[in-house]
């Protein structure tokens, strides 16, 4: 039984949330639309001597190709510098710990595993990586690719907004990449890590040290610039923490009072999305719409994980005890975050159930800008498949949705699948699995696919951490990150490009702004989910969860 101070916490925490996204929602409309903030006097001057050093051209605007073709260029180059640095970080500066660089698999996995907002960690940053590394291997890249995302969403916003201008009202993805990076994130992340600072979290760049503890034992206590890290990887739902037990380890997440911080801090930019896509359209009911179906889905996996309310497992972390322990995990997967207060191996199956959904569905409300993307997506098979039901011409926001627009959307819905079931299929047939220390039976089954569910959906958890750290599952997981981030923002700026030409209607065939069409918006999503993966789940999650009924009776 869910005791109602369980509740009581989950309604604080998504009131606070929705009412703080609301107000950020705001401040972005601003940002996007070039409104007049309050940062404008001290970051103007900024933003125009960035734009004249890297030869931006604030007044153009781009089609949906040319946008996807900058974002995918700039994340290439993000990479190699990624790449590059932990590679050779033994022969860089800031480096007082002396580790060696990366061997070639595992820097290619990092940089494109950082560069695509996945954060997958086959590495401990802690006992490998230099100051320089967790600076500009992976901090920088998680500005960036969290920045990425919002300004996708953001494209895509305006193009169904429809305000054409010869198909080439997308915006400038280097403009948007710019401000969203000085005006948004910087500044957010600024006030987290001063935040977490004062309640314990540290930021310094003098080495570790070596203390002899109470016992008479040493450890070697490893700080380094955590808060500025742990800030930007729950901002931009990035989850790769500067400690390999991520926020499990007491100095990455020192109380309760940060534990929930790190928690609303992961899920404030995604929240601000649908409010931002009313505001953008003008239209604050789509975005209400889009809202409600995110956060209801949100519920249903948080309804499923605290079914058994699980205690961890012995030897685990349990600082925080099971109810923020599931919460936590739930959150970190329904928003494609990645960070974990807890190993996984500790939670009931049921829990890693929910997980599963979470990244399955991608928008329950997903990661940072590219959640709100996935929504628009089910949105657009939804019309179609009630437009079809009613015997009307699907519509959505008065612009007629064509078989060509269904098919790409179905393109992108089916592109996830396939690249987490395909490497998983490769990896048993390969032998790939046997090199790796696995559970038996359903329980290898599950941290295999859950692997390969986590990179597809830029989500970063996993079971394998540093055991992960072959050549197979290095090259091959990276490659499941760049699809899985790639591939769904293509289609869906094809379809917003095709969305900004369209004329518009101003009668209304289907409401969508409405409480009904969220909850047809819901079960769609779950039939879609559930058809999809379901003989996967059994095989895995659920069949756990069985063998766990048996042998209990």
């Amino acid at each position: 039984m869910i005791g109602a101070g369980y509740l009581l916490i989950t309604a604080l925490i998504w009131a606070t949330i929705i009412a703080f996204s609301w107000g950020l929602a705001k401040y972005l409309k601003k940002v996007y639309e070039n409104e007049k903030t309050f940062l404008d006097k001290i970051l103007n001057p900024l933003e125009n001597f960035i734009y004249r050093i890297l030869g931006i051209d604030r007044s153009k605007r781009m089609g949906w190709k040319e946008y996807f073709l900058s974002l995918f260029v700039f994340s290439v180059f993000s990479a190699a510098i990624s790449f590059v640095v932990l590679a050779f970080q033994g022969m860089l500066p800031l480096n007082p710990m002396k580790f060696p660089g990366m061997s070639w698999s595992l820097a290619l996995n990092t940089a494109m595993s950082i560069s695509s907002n996945t954060n997958l960690q086959h590495y401990n940053g802690g006992s490998s990586l230099s100051y320089l590394g967790q600076m500009v291997g992976i901090q920088f890249l998680q500005f960036t690719s969290a920045s990425s995302g919002i300004v996708v969403a953001v494209a895509i916003f305006r193009g169904f907004a429809g305000k054409r201008d010869n198909n080439r009202n997308l915006g400038n993805f280097y403009t948007d990449m710019v401000r969203t990076m000085t005006r948004v994130l910087l500044p957010l992340t600024l006030i987290l890590s001063l935040i977490l600072i004062g309640l314990g979290v540290p930021q310094s760049l003098s080495g570790y040290s070596l203390v002899r503890t109470i016992s008479g034992s040493f450890e070697l206590i490893k700080v380094g610039p955590v808060s500025s890290l742990v800030s930007i990887m729950q901002l931009g739902t990035n989850g790769g923490g500067y400690y390999g037990a991520n926020s499990a380890n007491p100095f990455q997440n020192p109380s309760p009072i940060t534990n929930y911080i790190e928690l609303g801090a992961m899920m404030l930019i995604p929240t601000s999305m649908p409010f931002l896509f009313g505001q953008m359209l003008h239209k604050k009911g789509e975005g209400r719409t889009i809202l409600i179906a995110s956060y209801g889905l949100y519920a249903i996996d948080l309804a499923i994980a605290l079914i058994p309310l699980t205690t961890l497992g012995p030897g685990m972390e349990t600082r925080f005890g099971g109810f923020s322990t599931v919460l936590y995990t739930v959150t970190t997967t329904a928003f494609t975050t990645g960070s974990v207060n807890t190993a996984l191996a500790a939670m009931h199956p049921l829990v890693i159930l929910a997980a599963f959904l979470g990244m399955m569905i991608q928008a329950t409300p997903g990661g940072i800008g590219v959640g709100a993307m996935y929504m628009l997506m089910y949105v657009i098979i939804t019309v179609f498949i009630v437009g079809l039901m009613a015997g009307r011409t699907p519509e959505y926001l008065g612009a007629k949705i064509t078989a060509n627009d269904v098919k790409l959307a179905i393109i992108a819905f089916l592109a996830h699948p396939i690249i987490i079931l395909v490497p998983t299929a490769i990896a048993y047939a390969t032998g790939a699995v046997h090199t790796i220390g696995l559970g038996k039976g359903p329980v290898g089954f599950t941290q295999i696919l859950y692997e390969y569910t986590s990179a597809a959906a830029n989500n970063g958890s996993d079971f394998l951490g540093s055991t992960g750290n072959t050549v197979f599952f290095n090259v091959s997981t990276g490659i499941v990150m760049w699809a899985g981030r790639f591939i769904p923002i293509f289609i869906m700026l094809a379809i917003a490009g095709r969305m900004s030409g369209k004329k518009r209607s101003t009668e209304v065939a289907l409401r969508t702004d409405n409480l009904i069409f969220p909850a047809i918006l819901i079960v769609s999503i779950l039939i879609l989910a559930v058809l999809t993966f379901f003989p996967f789940l059994v095989v895995g999650p659920i069949l756990m969860h069985l063998e766990g009924i048996r042998n209990a009776l």
